[in-house]
């Protein structure tokens, strides 16, 4: 183990604190061994050559030693220690100073350290021999027995804790943290190999005590020991990467967050993670295979390496996810401002194979301490702010509390929706169900169809609002049991209706998730064809919101299913962005006026004009429209006079199981023959 300092430069605000120490070290080194070593002299005559090829040995191998890669701490393996001890153990404690401190001298100038780094090494390995020499002179090393054995590990384990603990002390200096964090930062790896090297000493002493000649053979098992560290610091580094990239994987990002948050913490710095990911990158790998859209990836990992500022990590979380760790920040707005480079570089399209490919994406980002203050927080908070961009339709978003739909009780209320889920649609005590809307025509009064509306009744909570509903799932897998239970259940019960004489049209919403994954239109074909219903038979409900988050993704979804023959309807009409665009661009059945317009329209004029141009504009273009939201005559009376095609809502009917709406329909029938057909 080797000094602390990973440079020979040190920050100026901690120069006097670590200078101080790193006196204070070569200072009680000196103390401790200035009278051994003064007598020295009139040692050497007497040594055996066992001291000599052992000292020759020492400063030898040091001359190149190992040095892993990405430690700060420990930041080479050092075999002269074993002849070292191995000297000390044997001739005393001054013979091992002098020959530890030549290897120093030799290796310092080999690495090109400063000189007062190499007089900090030596003043801790004097320490550290210091330390072990006074607990091995409990032993009897003439004649070795089981308690001598133990005196010798005692006196290794004195050894390691001096040396270990005095660079963990310079380590803090110089670069700050926690105590704790630093300390235990390359325990593992320092305990595996410093401690093999220790232990073989006591056997090295043996055998030379029966010829000098054996000695060059503990040579073997130091390079096995160098081997060992050098493949275990490779594997360990390795571990840290991604094989597809080179960059950082989850591991070494966790690695480089621990590092450097005690720094930020103690300081009062800012230090930013952003979390990217690509839009529309199933495609890629779906259009021209999996080789081309690895080739992408790294394309884009070179991109994002080349965006961020030196001292910045770029790392690969898997699949088309990325993310950055930004220190030494000085605000929230720097974070955003690393997030639009990021976001620049990826503007322009990657060739591959002479194809260009767009690529694209949305940058989430959290910054700490206001954003968390463990890897954890911040790496879930920079997930949140990037699903909060898509869903927005933005590119970038920072972090913001009410975009957060994980608190405690949604995340219990989360995994109780996933336990429900999983139990399945069978048996009485059913939590998900389908209730059903009607939707009449004003015109003829008939029923042209339901809207499915998805309900839980929590065992105990009771009935959950369907938007908290809604916004539990969506951020999570979730979300896709759920459409699937929704889809399942509602084409099972329009067939089952079919199938009892009644043709209904069955509208179901579907979310954002949803529509940015083609799999609902192979499910949705699928069940389908397994009850033989017509595909007009189904219609989905998307909302513009879901439009904006991103519109490539969900026109390419929309098209598969216009293809397959499901109608699509635009919910929530009048709430979003670009409403003129989405309906000449999108293969639309009918829109769906805003339940907050329609409420309001009889005693606001501005609302009742706005529903009166959706009607005109949808009318134009060939559209259905459907009013959701009619809870009253005048209601009613004000949308035909418009020319509304469709009503929704309480003035005909509340939602209702499956079972209700058929005894409601026939009741309805009876008041009014123009019922649904038959």
């Amino acid at each position: 183990m080797e000094a602390a300092a990973s440079r020979n430069s040190v920050p100026p605000e901690r120069a006097r604190p670590f200078f101080a120490f790193v006196l204070a070290v070569i200072t009680v080194a000196a103390l401790l061994c200035v009278v051994p070593l003064a007598r020295l002299p009139g040692q050497l005559p007497d040594l055996p050559a066992a001291f000599w090829v052992m000292a020759g040995l020492a400063v030898l191998v040091d001359a190149r030693p190992f040095t892993p890669p990405g430690r700060r701490q420990s930041s080479a393996v050092f075999p002269s220690t074993c002849f070292s001890f191995a000297i000390m153990l044997g001739w005393g404690l001054a013979p091992a100073v002098a020959v530890q401190a030549a290897a120093v001298v030799v290796s310092s100038w080999r690495m090109r350290h400063a000189w007062w780094r190499a007089a900090f090494n030596i003043g801790q390995y004097a320490l550290a021999l210091s330390a072990a020499y006074a607990v091995s002179r409990l032993a009897d090393l003439d004649t070795i027995g089981w308690g001598d054995v133990v005196v010798v590990a005692a006196a290794a384990a004195a050894w390691f804790l001096v040396k270990y603990g005095s660079v963990t002390v310079a380590v803090r200096l110089l670069f700050g943290g926690r105590w704790w964090a630093t300390f235990r930062q390359g325990l593992p790896f320092e305990l595996l190999s410093i401690g093999a090297l220790l232990l073989l000493s006591p056997v090295m002493l043996a055998a030379a005590e029966t010829s000098a000649a054996l000695i060059p053979l503990a040579l073997v098992p130091l390079y096995a020991v160098y081997r060992m560290a050098r493949l275990s610091a490779e594997q360990e580094q390795l571990s840290r990467l991604d094989p597809l990239t080179g960059l950082a994987n989850r591991k070494g990002l966790l690695g480089e967050v621990v590092d450097q948050l005690p720094a930020h913490a103690e300081r009062g710095a800012h230090l930013a993670l952003l979390v990217l990911d690509l839009d529309r990158f199933k495609h890629v790998n779906d259009a021209l295979g999996h080789a081309v859209g690895d080739r992408l990836l790294v394309e884009v990992g070179g991109r994002l390496t080349g965006a961020v500022r030196p001292g910045d990590v770029v790392a690969r979380l898997g699949g088309d996810e990325f993310a950055i760790l930004a220190p030494r920040l000085t605000s929230v707005d720097d974070g955003r401002d690393l997030a639009a480079r990021v976001v620049a570089a990826l503007t322009q399209p990657v060739a591959l194979d002479g194809l260009p490919l767009d690529v694209s994406g949305s940058v989430g980002v959290a910054v700490y301490p206001a954003h968390g203050e463990d890897f954890a927080t911040l790496l879930r908070h920079a997930d949140v702010a990037m699903y909060d961009a898509k869903h927005r339709g933005d590119t970038i978003a920072v972090y913001a509390p009410e975009s957060d739909h994980n608190s405690p009780e949604r995340l219990s209320l989360l995994a109780d929706l996933r336990q429900a889920l999983d139990c399945g649609p069978a048996g009485g005590d059913r939590q998900i169900t389908m209730y059903y809307q009607p939707q009449i025509a004003i015109d003829t009064g008939e029923v042209v169809g339901v809207e499915a509306l998805l309900r839980w009744r929590h065992p105990r909570h009771g009935m959950v609002d369907p938007e908290e509903l809604i916004r539990v799932a969506e951020q999570s897998a979730v979300m896709r049991l759920l459409t699937r239970r929704v889809v399942d259940d509602v084409v099972e019960q329009v067939a089952k209706w079919s199938a009892a004489g009644l043709k209904l049209r069955a509208a179901l919403n579907v979310s954002v998730r949803d529509l940015h994954d083609g799999e609902i239109a192979d499910q949705i074909a699928d069940r389908l064809a397994r009850y033989a219903l017509p595909a007009e038979r189904l219609q989905l409900e998307i909302t513009e919101g879901a439009l904006m988050a991103d519109p490539r993704r969900v026109l390419a979804t929309i098209a598969r299913l216009d293809k397959i023959g499901v109608a699509i309807a635009l919910d929530d009409f009048g709430t979003g962005y670009s409403s003129m665009q989405h309906l000449r661009r999108l293969p639309l059945a009918e829109v769906k006026v805003d339940r907050s317009f329609v409420l309001g329209m009889s005693n606001d004029a501005d609302d009742a004009a706005i529903v009166r141009s959706v009607i005109e504009l949808a009318g134009a273009l060939g559209l259905r429209v459907v009013a959701e939201g009619v809870e009253d005559e005048r209601t009613w009376r004000l949308l035909h006079a418009a020319g509304c095609h469709v009503a929704q809502g309480w003035f005909y009917a509340r939602p209702m199981p499956p079972d209700e709406l058929v005894t409601w329909l026939a009741r309805y029938r009876a008041i009014n023959p123009n019922g649904p057909a038959t």
